[in-house]
């Protein structure tokens, strides 16, 4: 019995330590990791990856006979993924409607990419377009994306003639975070960085992107597509004739 009782006293005096471990682990709150891309400058080896990507379009592609064409109309309630911060581009607070086309197209031979697909959206302020293409097998690239925009002060088609450059461009990476190079302006706080040194991506980015505007059609089915979108003004049902009553023998 005498035995007995140190021994329990000094179980009774391991307890607060061995609970205090057990609710370290709960109490821990999952960690968040974020990666911010830097779309203004980034390092060389990113540069490297995005000119090999480029590099790797097929610039006389052969398509099978599956294809895609749709248009319609989206709402907008938050600013378009390629605006950056001091661009000076009018926004509104209030949703937007935008009119949109889209041509899908798949490659037909067992090439890098499987599939192009490219988008025209106009709400109105602003006209985007976005090239993407789809990679067969992803191991470590998964899409390559490429994007321009103009103020929707002139028409569609002036705009898809005029070869508008691209202002970002964009690699999803499989289990890696996004590489990307996007036209920076300056900001209240400093004038816009030195992107000379870019210049050569965004020209290649810019080559590729007119290479496809022929390959696709769109100057000709953009235009075309858009007109059969009913705008916000105009009646979608007609109101029906009121029928005559019939004459009385």
């Amino acid at each position: 019995m005498s035995k007995l009782i140190p021994l329990l006293a000094g179980f009774l005096l391991t307890l607060p330590a061995v609970s205090q471990q057990a609710a370290e682990p709960s109490s821990t709150q999952p960690q968040v990791k974020v990666n911010l891309l830097n779309v203004c400058t980034p390092s060389a080896e990113e540069q490297k990856e995005i000119a090999a990507a480029l590099a790797r379009i097929p610039k006389q592609p052969l398509f099978g006979s599956d294809f895609e064409i749709s248009h319609g109309l989206s709402t907008l309630t938050d600013a378009p993924n390629f605006l950056q911060p001091g661009q000076s581009t009018q926004m509104s607070d209030e949703s937007s409607v935008a009119r949109y086309v889209r041509i899908r197209r798949e490659f037909a031979v067992q090439a890098l990419f499987s599939s192009v697909q490219y988008s025209f959206s106009n709400d109105g302020q602003n006209m985007v377009e976005t090239l993407v293409l789809h990679v067969r097998d992803p191991k470590d690239l998964i899409q390559v994306s490429i994007e321009d925009s103009a103020s929707s002060i002139s028409s569609a088609a002036t705009m898809l003639a005029a070869n508008t450059p691209a202002s970002r461009i964009r690699l999803e990476r499989f289990g890696k975070s996004s590489v990307a190079l996007a036209r920076c302006t300056g900001s209240d706080n400093g004038p816009p960085p030195n992107q000379s040194a870019y210049e050569p991506l965004f020209r290649s980015a810019s080559e590729v992107a007119t290479n496809y505007r022929s390959l696709l059609g769109v100057r000709r089915m953009v235009p075309a597509e858009l007109a059969q979108i009913p705008t916000a003004s105009s009646k979608a049902v007609a109101k029906p004739k009121s029928a005559k009553p019939a004459a009385k023998p």
